[in-house]
């Protein structure tokens, strides 16, 4: 999205999407009796939808005021979001990724604070892990509910051509250049990239920077420490991701392709590259679209460890969850209060598992044997679980207004038009807050 954005980015768009129909006027009020009878719910459009509209479908059934599902598909979400969030076109509910995402909306007075539902519900809270719930509490104020699951990133890969190749998942740095070299000499693509979305070379930044100067670097520079980008550390973890596109790693053409329209996982699903690196949503996508790829040789690990690195490897980096946040001007909050109750239900847990999400409700793990791969559903939670460090993605952590300039700088640095020093020099810039 990766959804950047990524971001899910949370994942990618497959098939037709609902075209945007919001009639909603700019006036807001107490009253679920005032207006049209109906609340929109705004979302990424992507293989995960099927949830999305099977849990409006359940709310319609014993609801007056109705839910209507729109979706924008994935590489257009946030340029929409901005466009439509303070117009007469507003959704009533929206998808985020928490974080930065929503700082300019909630400095903007747009959001309805969420502290009086919890009041009157308090498991809107209680019912999800602090850590994850927190990420849209700005200023000590809830701004946003858990929905989908959490994201980590993880290095997927095609077990057919490691097999083929006679690889194992790389546990460490020099593993993984090995398995380029191999790979590269068998005619693969080492790493499926969706360059052209320019979120998803941001993930290798992220890991690089994190096993090599652990977590500290990027809570420095988002606290407006901008020497952080200078540092050794920052230089070194440029240097090793100058060496893993040197080494032909993602082939010459990655800017060319995405995951948004399907390009980079469908590379690795038919065995024309070996590895991808990217969110925990591959799973559903895969799933949709190439199933029998998903149930047989669909393959995972954690990202290696690089040696000398600060950073532990068991720290992961991705979307802590997605979140519904909530525009102040909604006619119709009771309703709007009931629907996320089904967050945290049953049904839910099920559903999201169902599609290879990983929910965040205190209840998950007990659903985990349920879940459309339960190995995999296992590795994430017990991933997560243990992970000292859970890195934000830096296009959320940061205000969207540092977006543009943060994706034209990876990916001209990644594809060799912009040094290092222009690349330092670029992030420093960048706004905090």
């Amino acid at each position: 999205m990766k959804q950047r954005a990524r971001f899910s980015r949370t994942v990618a768009v497959g098939g037709a999407v609902l075209s945007l129909a919001l009639s909603l006027s700019g006036c807001g009020g107490d009253s679920d009796a005032a207006g049209d009878d109906t609340i929109h719910v705004l979302v990424y459009g992507d293989a995960a939808n099927k949830v999305e509209k099977e849990i409006v479908a359940t709310f319609n059934k014993t609801s007056k005021v109705k839910a209507v599902l729109d979706t924008v598909p994935g590489a257009d979400y946030q340029a929409k979001l901005q466009t439509i969030i303070n117009s007469k076109q507003a959704p009533d509910v929206f998808f985020n990724w928490g974080g930065g995402s929503i700082r300019p909306f909630v400095d903007a007075g747009l959001l309805l604070p969420l502290d009086p539902f919890i009041a009157k519900d308090p498991d809107l809270k209680a019912k999800f892990l602090p850590s994850v719930f927190d990420s849209t509490v700005v200023d000590g104020t809830s701004y946003g509910i858990p929905m989908r699951g959490t994201q980590p990133v993880l290095l997927f890969n095609n077990g057919k051509v490691l097999r083929k190749a006679g690889l194992e998942p790389p546990k460490t740095w020099d593993d993984l250049l090995a398995a380029v070299k191999a790979l590269k000499a068998v005619g693969v693509t080492p790493i499926a990239l969706g360059g052209g979305d320019r979120w998803p070379t941001l993930m290798w930044f992220e890991y690089l920077y994190d096993r090599i100067a652990g977590p500290e670097l990027i809570r420095k520079a988002l606290g407006g420490d901008r020497d952080a980008w200078a540092s050794p550390d920052s230089r070194k973890a440029l240097s090793r991701i100058k060496e893993l596109v040197d080494a032909g790693a993602f082939g010459t053409n990655f800017d060319s392709v995405k995951f948004t329209d399907q390009g980079s996982a469908t590379l690795l699903a038919t065995g024309r590259a070996g590895f991808e690196l990217m969110g925990s949503w591959e799973y559903s996508t895969q799933q949709d679209t190439y199933p029998e790829f998903a149930k047989s040789d669909l393959g995972y690990s954690a990202f290696p460890s690089v040696e000398g690195g600060k950073g532990d490897r068991a720290n992961v980096v991705g979307n802590t969850n997605n979140f519904y946040s909530v525009l102040k001007k909604t006619k119709h909050p009771q309703a709007v209060a009931a629907f996320l109750k089904l967050m945290y239900s049953e049904q839910f847990v099920k559903a999201q598992l169902a599609v290879g999400n990983l929910p965040t409700t205190t209840n998950t793990e007990g659903f985990l044997d349920a879940a459309a791969s339960p190995g995999f559903a296992k590795f994430q939670y017990d991933l997560v679980k243990a992970a000292p460090a859970f890195q934000l993605s830096w296009d959320q952590a940061y205000p969207q207004s540092a977006a543009t300039t943060m994706y034209q700088s990876l990916q001209q640095f990644f594809n060799g038009s912009m040094d290092e020093n222009a690349f330092i020099k670029a992030m420093q810039a960048l706004p905090t807050s």
